[in-house]
């Protein structure tokens, strides 16, 4: 009775399985139910991946991106510096070119022989306002000699070596130059007070009618240390203190002293 029994268990048992397999079958075969199943378990895990992966990528396509912008705005920076680098050289260029032009326009000073020559440095403080010259002494440039640029007086030559001198301003602090205006009857002297400071003169008598715009020239008296005629500066302001019999003057200079590349030295000397 037990083996009957026993017999039908495992009939039974073998009957359902192959039930299963045939169900398994007619609806795609194992190996499809395990990959269904497999798909089941991995699906959350293939999710987290592609949730953490996909920022990461972007994150290094951005990184590559902003660095290829920083490459492209270094060169455009690179070439714009490039572009107002040659903007400015040709500016300064044709500054020098109208510089050299205008050096050649001084009919104030007649017939004296000059010596055109460029500047090699400009050297000025707030007291001492002194540039240096390409030419010398080998050119017959002398200390003392009057310098002129377009507009009006410089200076006058300093010092000089054989292949260079240096120039003072009539801005330098212990520049004096005498002056007069107008029929000449009139002399004052004229004196520097630093390279940023206006040119000045006091004690002017009233008898003499001054106003803004009135111009100085040198006043080549016998002795002096420039020819006559040549312009020194323009009056720009004109004061009057309460119960005084004097005028005191504020001059701008005739010659624009600010942009200077090339000047004029005259060969002229006071004994001449």
């Amino acid at each position: 009775m037990a083996s009957f029994r026993t017999r039908r268990r495992v009939t039974t048992g073998v009957v359902g399985t192959l039930i299963v397999v045939v169900i398994l079958f007619v609806s795609g075969g194992i190996v499809s139910s395990f990959r269904t199943i497999a798909g089941i378990v991995v699906e959350p895990f293939s999710w987290t991946i592609n949730a953490v992966a996909t920022p990461i990528g972007h994150a290094f396509a951005g990184a590559l991106n902003y660095s290829e912008v920083v490459g492209q705005n270094r060169q455009l920076r690179s070439e714009l510096g490039q572009a107002r680098m040659a903007a400015n050289q040709q500016q300064a260029l044709e500054r020098q070119v109208t510089e050299l032009t205008s050096v050649a326009n001084v009919p104030f000073v007649g017939t004296i022989p000059m010596v055109t020559t460029s500047i090699t440095r400009n050297s000025p403080t707030n007291l001492s306002a002194t540039f240096d010259i390409a030419k010398g002494s080998a050119d017959g440039i002398l200390p003392g000699m009057p310098v002129v640029a377009n507009g009006g007086l410089v200076g006058s030559v300093a010092s000089t070596t054989r292949h260079g001198a240096t120039v003072r301003l009539i801005t330098d602090s212990i520049s004096v130059v005498g002056c007069t205006f107008g029929s000449g009857n009139a002399n004052i002297v004229v004196s520097g007070h630093g390279v940023n400071a206006q040119l000045a003169a006091s004690q002017i008598s009233l008898s003499n009618t001054l106003q803004p715009g009135t111009v100085f020239t040198t006043d080549g008296l016998s002795g002096g240390l420039f020819p006559p005629g040549i312009p020194v500066a323009t009056v720009s302001k004109v004061s009057l203190a309460p119960g005084s019999t004097d005028y005191d003057l504020t001059f701008a200079p005739s010659a624009d002293l600010r942009h200077l590349y090339y000047v004029d030295v005259l060969l002229w000397e006071p004994a001449t």
